[in-house]
């Protein structure tokens, strides 16, 4: 039940994504088809198969496979995110915790294979 409900969770989250261009949608489809995997293997595969989302998620399960437009679009997007704290004056603690935790993801990102 729980691997059910998280599953149900991160889909939830990723259709948001795919309908607001500052959340993402793939990371949460990842995660969607890892619990559903666990819980309800006709979920997984309805995801696997969609026309759209099934291909990158498939390049993931493969070996960690990330296209090119995506790396940009995210690296851009987290920069962004990082330059909206900024014009907002938040806390410095905040956006430096903000833009470290972004240069982690950047920097495993950027390192993932292409297709």
């Amino acid at each position: 039940m729980m691997w059910l409900s998280f599953g149900w969770l991160t889909l939830v989250l990723g259709v948001i994504g795919a309908l607001l261009p500052v959340m993402p949608t793939v990371p949460f489809l990842i995660l969607s088809v890892w619990a559903f995997s666990r819980s309800s293997p006709r979920l997984r595969n309805r995801i696997l198969r969609h026309p759209k989302f099934g291909p990158p998620i498939r390049a993931w399960q493969r070996g960690g496979i990330v296209s090119r437009p995506a790396k940009i679009w995210s690296t851009l997007a987290m920069a962004m995110g990082v330059g909206w704290a900024l014009l907002l004056g938040l806390p410095p603690l905040f956006i430096a915790a903000q833009a470290a935790a972004c240069i982690c993801v950047a920097a495993y990102l950027l390192t993932r294979p292409e297709v």
